[in-house]
This record gives structure tokens, C-alpha cells and sequence, in this order.
């Protein structure tokens, strides 16, 4: 056997991981670059989104076996187990060695120092380490403004809300409705896309545009706030003013007021994210509740008569308050998703133990997204969807729940779906001329079917995830496939170990010359690319833990 050297790059990882990248791999998954972006110098092939600090001489690479991390406990994940992982790579290594001997290869040990990962909890990246964001923006406006109102008319500058404060209170309960409403958001969205999504509109006020639209939910938290700050004063003033008011008000507002209280801690980040179906089941049934008894409130208050005591049922009194019309509002947009709820036929199948494939009948535009559930009185759960527009879509789920992990040891022959799908942030795709989507694990569903549909926006993709065909099928993987292999940077993890995507992004937004770039992975990694393209002055945008 002759003599070979076959140099390959290695280097540390955004996390201190040590891997390599051979472009010389058959795998179709492996990393590469556009043939224009590839500069060889001798035998070495530069990898521009990449920085080489250590190389190493190994052996043809037929001899190395793909190192494989282990499986992330949240599917969007690309992390692994950091010591696994090296450890590996010097079991693969010593064996290197010990074939130098037999096939007199020579070999080069430059395993470079690297710091041990910093461990960040999901929770402290959502709460603490995101910065001043559009959403908290918004919710500092939001009740800023009903503080300052408040604060006017308790000093005796603003009498309309003196006398009006549970209108401001169910004033603040529609608008937070109004974010939150599926319908409108819809509307709302697809309103934007049409009057904006032209070249000539500045890129400022799309950027601006998405900005807001994804970060909504600011104004919805901020308005729940306000709503019970308004609740607590319209009480103060009421037990002020007893005699104009009955027991039986007093007592309805009060429960009212500890249901929405209630239903405000439950959406609280901790108990949010560590139990979140205690959350989603207080917020709707606490929810409901109170709407049932604030009709309760509307209608002893708009019928009661102070001077004799007594209730006086009559519509036409209760036509003439505001506050009916605005729980009227509140009524019809909580009710219009429950008339989209049918139980249909799906077909489930599982590529591997870590995620599952709903199938559904019927095409679906690029952008938007569903929710399915086994129960729908309990729990709902968001999906993108993959459709060529046509005959069928379908949702790539990751096992990461017990509704998730339900799908692959029993899949089912039906679930309930809410027939109208809703529009997130991937519809803002359809905004730009030029898009770079960024996805980890999982999180290419939201993305991909703006690879099988035409368009308004030319998308390049980047999608980093391990096991690619293992994990995914070979369904995913042709899907992918399919696109401009120009157009489309696929790293597999389990082969070429874990890339620094924020920098890949970076590079790859440079090169591809986009208007914009939109990344969908955990807390961690959409934070990371986010802050990689906002110091590259590269406009990015991440869904948000609350958006």
C-alpha cells in the first residue's frame, strides 16, 4: 500500500466540540461549498463558512467510521454529549495509530485544548438572555399606557375612565383576544404580505413589519396585565360607592377578577415552561369561566336598578352599553376556532424512534401551520406543514412529548384538527425578493414546503440535524432533494459533527446575497444565529418562546 496523506480540516465547534469536514465524502449530505466559493491550496480544501483553528493528517477517509453523537432531548437539538463525543473521536483516533504501523500511514496528533461547554438552561436564555426584544417592547408600551391612564384618572384628570374602568378592563381582554385570535392573524398576515410584499417597498418597513407581527404576543401578556389592573380599580371604586351596587355584582366581579388572576399565573414563563399542559388547561378553561361570567357581570350590571334594588331584564338597556358589544367581540373570536374542530382520517408512519410523519388529505399554502390533538378539550400542539400545495400535507413531528412519542408507538387512525390552519412567521417568508431559512432537527417542516411550491420569495435553505436519513426517512431527504442543489446546504451532524451555524449562516447570507434571514431551532441556536446576523448588520428573525 502507498503512502497516503489526506489532510482534513478540524476544528472547534461553537460549543468547544472538536470535529471534521471531508468534502470528499459520498454521502449527499455531507457539508460542501458552491463551486465558485471553493479555494483549494494544495490538497487542502477551504470551507468559507468555516475557521480551521487545527488540522490534522489522516488516513483515506474509508478507514474512519462516522462519528455519531447521541440523540438530543429536544428534537430541534443538535447538541450531543460533549465528552461522548471526544471520547469517540480518540477511540477512532487510537486505532488510527495502530494501523500506522501495518500500513505505514503517517499520522499527525494535534488534538487541540478546548474549554469545557458553558451549560445554559432553555429557561434563562427565553427569560434573561434574549435582550430588550420587540415583545418585551411591546408589552413595557402596552402597560405603560393603561398605567398612566390609570394613574390619570385616579388623580381626577380623566373622569371617562373613572366612571368607565370595567370598560377599560373588558377593553383590554378584547384586544388581548384580538392577538391571539387565529382568524384575524390570518387576515391580518396575509394583509401585510399583499400590500408590502413588493420590491418596491424598503426593506426597513418589511424587517419593521415582521418584527411586529411575530412579537404580538407582547401586546396580548401586556394587555392580561393591565386587564387586572383595571378589574382591581373598577372594585376599589365600586365597594367605594357600595350602595349603587347588589352583592350578588360585587361577588361575580370578584370571582372574575381571581379567575383571570389565575389564568395570568398559569401563562407565568416558569410554571409555562415546566408544565405546560397545566398551563394550556387552566388558560382555556379559566379563561372560559370567567368570559361565562363576565356575561353574568353585563348583564346584573346593565340591569340593575339602584334606587329600589332590583333587576330590570330588559334588551334594550342592555344593547346600549359598550361593554356588551365588547364582549360580544370577545365571544365571537374565541368561538370561531371551535367551529373549525373536525376529527379526520390520517395516515402515521415513523422513519425512526425520533420522529413521526402525519399525513392529511389536502394542499395546503406555503407558511402556514396547524394544530392537531388527540383530545381537544385538553391539549393542542403546533406543527408546520409540508405540502406541494396539490393533494395531500403533512407534519414532521419530533418525539419530545408524550403526545409525540404516542404517535410512534401508537399511531393513530384519526385526530382532531383545527380546519383552518394559522399564518407564524414562516408566512413572512413570502414578504422578500432573496431568503436564507435556517433550520435545526425538526424544524425544517415549517420550511419545506416552500422548497415544493412556487414562491414569491427565492429561498435558499441551510438545515443542520443528525441521522439526516435515519432520523427523518428517506422521504424528508428526497423532498430536500428535490430543490436546486445550489441552493440548499444540508449537514449532517452524525458524519461531519456539529457546525458553528451561526457563522454558517452568516457566510452563507453573504454569499447568497439575501434580504433577510429566518431561523427556526431551540432557544440556544436561534439566539446564536440571530446574534451572529445582527452583528453582521444581516437582518434575522427567530420564533420567539412567545411570539
Amino acid at each position: 500500500m502507498e503512502d497516503t496523506e489526506i489532510k482534513i480540516a478540524r476544528f472547534s465547534s461553537c460549543r468547544g466540540v472538536a470535529f471534521e469536514i471531508n468534502p470528499n465524502r459520498s454521502n449527499p449530505f455531507a457539508i460542501g461549498s458552491p463551486p465558485k466559493q471553493e479555494e483549494r491550496i494544495g490538497t487542502w480544501l477551504w470551507l468559507p463558512w468555516t475557521r480551521t483553528s487545527s488540522f490534522k493528517v489522516l488516513p483515506q477517509p474509508h478507514t474512519i467510521s462516522p462519528t455519531r453523537s447521541r440523540t438530543s432531548s429536544h428534537f430541534c437539538d443538535i447538541d450531543a454529549d460533549d465528552d461522548g463525543v471526544e471520547l469517540e473521536f480518540i477511540a477512532e483516533f487510537q486505532d488510527l495509530e495502530k494501523q500506522e504501523k501495518s500500513n505505514g500511514v503517517k499520522v499527525q496528533k494535534l488534538l487541540p485544548k478546548t474549554d469545557p461547554p458553558r451549560s445554559t438552561s432553555r429557561l434563562s436564555i427565553i427569560l434573561l438572555d434574549q435582550g430588550f426584544t420587540m415583545y418585551k417592547w411591546l408589552f413595557l408600551v402596552c402597560v405603560t399606557m393603561n398605567v398612566v391612564a390609570l394613574a390619570l384618572s385616579a388623580a381626577g384628570y380623566f373622569p371617562y375612565a373613572k366612571t368607565n374602568a370595567t370598560l377599560f378592563s373588558i377593553g383590554n381582554i378584547l384586544a388581548l383576544t384580538l392577538c391571539r385570535s387565529e382568524a384575524v392573524l390570518r387576515v391580518i398576515f396575509w394583509l401585510v404580505v399583499k400590500a408590502i410584499g413588493r420590491p418596491c417597498v424598503s426593506l426597513r418597513l418589511k424587517t419593521a413589519s415582521t418584527s411586529f407581527l411575530q412579537s404580538l404576543g407582547g401586546i396580548h401578556s401586556g394587555c392580561g396585565v393591565s386587564s387586572i389592573a383595571w378589574l382591581v380599580y373598577s372594585l376599589v371604586l365600586t365597594l367605594g360607592n357600595r350602595e349603587k351596587t347588589s352583592s350578588e355584582i360585587i361577588g361575580v366581579a370578584c370571582s372574575i377578577l381571581l379567575l383571570i388572576l389565575l389564568s395570568s399565573l398559569a401563562a407565568f414563563p416558569l410554571v409555562r415552561h415546566l408544565h405546560h399542559n397545566v398551563f394550556e388547561r387552566t388558560h382555556r378553561f379559566a379563561g372560559w369561566m370567567a368570559l361565562i361570567l363576565l356575561w353574568v357581570f353585563i348583564i346584573l350590571s346593565s340591569c340593575y336598578e339602584p334606587n329600589s334594588h332590583t333587576y330590570d331584564l330588559t334588551m334594550s338597556k342592555l344593547v346600549k352599553k359598550q361593554e356588551f358589544w365588547f364582549t360580544l367581540a370577545t365571544t365571537i373570536l374565541i368561538v370561531i376556532p371551535w367551529l373549525c374542530v373536525r376529527r379526520v382520517k390520517v395516515s402515521v408512519s415513523a422513519p425512526s424512534s425520533h420522529a413521526s410523519i402525519i399525513k392529511f388529505e389536502g394542499g395546503v399554502k406555503a407558511g402556514l401551520l396547524g394544530r392537531v390533538s388527540p383530545s381537544p378539550l385538553s391539549e393542542w400542539h403546533a406543527f408546520g406543514i409540508i405540502s406541494d400545495g396539490e393533494k395531500e400535507h403533512m407534519m414532521l413531528a419530533g418525539a419530545v412529548g408524550d403526545f409525540t412519542k404516542s404517535l410512534i408507538s401508537t399511531p393513530p387512525k384519526h385526530l382532531w384538527v383545527r380546519t383552518m390552519h394559522f399564518a407564524g412567521l414562516p408566512y413572512l417568508v413570502n414578504l422578500y425578493q432573496r431568503v436564507l431559512l435556517v433550520a435545526t432537527g425538526s424544524g425544517i417542516c415549517v420550511f419545506l414546503s416552500f422548497l415544493l411550491q412556487p414562491s414569491p420569495a427565492d429561498v435558499c435553505l441551510i438545515w443542520v440535524a443528525k441521522d439526516i436519513e435515519l432520523n427523518f426517512g428517506k422521504e424528508i431527504r428526497e423532498l430536500v432533494n428535490k430543490y436546486s442543489k445550489e441552493k440548499v446546504m444540508v449537514h449532517d451532524t452524525a458524519i461531519s459533527g456539529r457546525p458553528n451555524v451561526a457563522e454558517m449562516s452568516v457566510n452563507a447570507a453573504i454569499r447568497w446575497n439575501v434580504e433577510v434571514v429566518i431561523v427556526t431551532s431551540n432557544p440556544q441556536g436561534s439566539r446564536d444565529v440571530l446574534r451572529a446576523c445582527k452583528r453582521a448588520k444581516i437582518p434575522a428573525f427567530g420564533p420567539i418562546w412567545d411570539s
